[in-house]
């Protein structure tokens, strides 16, 4: 059961990292429902997390978030130990907090430009964070934690991309990372050096025929006068030989 867990995980995980550029350390936005959960199933959510998202991980929290825990009282006290132990990001409700749902949802607002993930065991937060395209949405069910499978408006996002035939500069550079770790760039860049450097040098093949026809010149030039030495020779030969039957 966990083997099938995990590669749904990766499956999952896969596709927000080839169409939304999703990149470690993923960061993880926790409610106070989320802790409370982790808690009273005694799990270890530093631990166990990054081995499921198999990947370094980031824990955040918002100040919202906090003050809510706070004012629920001593019923949510140690959810809020766990989350005071988290990074906490800032919001935009500094001087007028709101509840811990409605803050984390404005956190992913604008398509989620920090690729923030939502735990959360509230339903209503749940089903509006569904309804956002590229926000991955964790939660706690018998006594593991699972990553929500890519919701309808997530696929129909992808689906209008494909076929505008659009691709995102995030979903540019997550391709060439993914060329990167498998080795394909390096590969391919120390094939054309090899191809260059076995290649012979034209500019060489040129210098070797010049040379080849400047000593064929002194050759030729050199049997001609040979030929002439010899004519020479014979016609003084003849010369003498009728000057001798005269006689």
């Amino acid at each position: 059961m966990k083997i099938t867990r995990q590669k749904h995980a990766k499956k999952h995980m896969s596709f927000y990292k080839y169409n939304f550029g999703v990149r470690e350390p993923f960061q993880v936005l926790l409610d106070g429902t989320f802790c409370q959960a982790a808690l009273r199933n005694k799990i270890q959510i530093r631990d166990q997390l990054p081995g499921y998202l198999a990947g370094a991980t980031q824990l955040c929290t918002t100040r919202c978030v906090l003050k809510e825990l706070e004012s629920l009282g001593k019923e949510l006290y140690g959810a809020k130990l766990i989350a005071q132990r988290f990074q906490v990001r800032n919001c935009s409700h500094f001087k007028d907090p709101v509840s811990g749902s409605a803050c984390l949802l404005s956190m992913t607002e604008e398509g989620n430009p920090h690729h923030y993930f939502i735990a959360t065991q509230d339903q209503d937060l749940a089903t509006k964070v569904k309804k956002k395209a590229g926000v991955p949405l964790l939660f706690i069910i018998q006594n593991t934690m699972v990553l929500d499978k890519p919701s309808p408006k997530s696929l129909a996002f992808v689906q209008a991309m494909q076929a505008n035939q659009l691709v995102p500069e995030h979903q540019k550079q997550s391709i060439e990372h993914l060329k990167e770790e498998q080795g394909l760039v390096k590969e391919s860049e120390n094939r054309r050096k090899r191809k260059r450097a076995s290649g012979p040098n034209p500019l060489s093949c040129l210098k070797k025929k010049k040379k080849v026809q400047e000593t064929q010149q002194p050759s030729a030039a050199k049997k001609k006068r040979k030929r002439k030495r010899n004519r020479a020779k014979s016609e003084a030969k003849a010369v003498s030989v009728q000057l001798s039957v005269k006689a």
